[in-house]
């Protein structure tokens, strides 16, 4: 059984459908990367299984139980977790204290001693073992983000949601989002991965999907998918030389 599957999922704003009759599937411990030009629906599809919208047709389902239309708390109740692409920390909390929110408020619950260390460990995970004390605020960009994600697998999440991660880095801190999310996959957490950023996507998943108004257009290998005309074709569109059809 897949531990997510996605299945004729439809959902329209003002007669425009953002999601056309989407469906994939994604087993456990698996990278699934997620691409396609601006207004392909790729947010649409993450609010849509992260509970911040309904859909209007289809059905999602967590380990084989139909979790379409449930809110975000009972969402992650379940295991399913996300980051934005514009963070949003606790700005007077500290990164350790952002990080405790998480583990309180996730599928285990609890306090104590022991959610303290698990935030310290989490922050550790993610590269801000030294930060534990700063406010949220005073972290640079990149921090921000480690900090999110810290956040989020506070939670206690079989499937990762990352929404942009990597938006807004230089090549040096790219290159360390990318070790992270190569490490967190290799401890077997499961991944749903959205990016811009098309050569650091196709390095890390196996697995690419393309959204394109909406719709799926491709679904494979990364170099299965790079070469798929109509992948090319809204990438490069009427950029192309005239006779690149040649």
């Amino acid at each position: 059984m897949a531990l997510l599957e996605v299945e004729r999922l439809s959902k329209g704003f003002g007669g425009v459908l953002a999601v056309n009759d989407v469906s994939f599937t994604i087993e456990a411990g698996e990278l699934l990367g997620i691409m396609g030009p601006n207004g392909s629906g790729k947010t649409t599809l993450f609010n849509l299984i992260a509970g911040a919208l309904r859909p209007d047709h289809g059905h999602i389902r967590l380990q084989g139980r139909d979790v379409a239309g449930l809110p975000p708390h009972r969402l992650c109740a379940r295991g399913v977790a996300r980051t934005f692409q514009l963070v949003r920390p606790f700005s007077g909390l500290s990164a350790l204290d952002n990080v405790r929110v998480g583990c309180l408020y996730g599928r285990k619950g609890g306090g104590g001693g022991g959610v303290r260390a698990e935030a310290a460990r989490l922050l550790a995970l993610v590269g801000l073992e030294g930060r534990a004390a700063t406010p949220a605020s005073a972290l640079t960009l990149m921090d921000r983000k480690r900090l999110e994600l810290a956040r989020a697998l506070a939670t206690g999440p079989e499937l990762l949601l990352l929404d942009e991660f990597m938006a807004g880095l230089n090549p040096a801190e790219t290159a360390a989002a990318m070790a992270l999310i190569r490490r967190l996959v290799a401890e077997g957490l499961t991944v749903l991965m959205v990016e811009h950023i098309v050569w650091a996507l196709m390095d890390l998943a196996r697995r690419i999907m393309v959204l394109s108004a909406g719709e799926k257009i491709a679904d494979g290998p990364p170099a299965v998918v790079a070469a798929d005309a109509r992948v090319v074709d809204v990438y490069l569109g009427a950029a192309r030389p005239p006779d690149a059809h040649a």
